[in-house]
């Protein structure tokens, strides 16, 4: 039995996998190993994101063999896709999302950066980043970040399409990208 390669331009979704016949070696599935759970075991970590606050789905299959973990793997992975269970977790995500009411947080989702100081956890953005600056047309949002020596306003867009930072003119005050 093959897989598709992982790292194939193509998407694993777009092929069903070969099921094959089970063989006639194969143990029943419905049996367990002496200690009650199958020897073989696959975990799955299908994120939405690169971040902590994007959705995560972790499925997991077992079986007797590694040919039958595998086989109910592709299974899984397939049925996720079909049945919409990848849709749906992202729909609930945004929804959760859209209630949450607690504090704190950037505008972006997330709690604020924090670093080590002394021993001591600190928030980074101690203050709120300003909300109307001058000629920013960053459309992802930004954080507040200040460091002994300078302090600046970072884009919260992913990777690869991040604004330009601006940074505060320690006379002035005011912020503007370097230039």
């Amino acid at each position: 039995m093959s897989y598709p390669n992982p790292f194939d331009e193509r998407s694993p979704w777009d092929e069903t996998p070969e099921t094959p016949s089970p063989k006639k070696e194969d143990p029943p599935v419905t049996s367990t190993s002496p200690n009650g759970s199958t020897p073989f075991e696959i975990g799955f970590t299908l994120k939405a994101g690169n971040g902590f606050d994007a959705e995560w789905l972790t499925p997991r299959v077992s079986g007797l063999t590694a040919e039958e973990t595998a086989r109910r793997g592709a299974e899984l992975l397939t049925a996720l896709k079909s049945e919409g269970l990848i849709d749906l977790t992202s729909k609930a995500a945004d929804y959760t999302r859209s209630q949450y009411k607690g504090g704190g947080g950037n505008p972006g989702g997330g709690s604020a950066p924090k670093r080590f100081n002394g021993g001591r956890v600190e928030n980074t953005a101690a203050a709120s980043a300003p909300t109307n600056v001058a000629g920013d047309d960053c459309p992802h949002g930004r954080s507040l970040v200040k460091k002994p020596t300078w302090t600046a306003l970072f884009c919260d867009g992913p990777d690869g399409d991040k604004c330009e930072p601006l940074w505060q003119d320690k006379k002035t005050g005011q912020f503007k990208a370097n230039k």
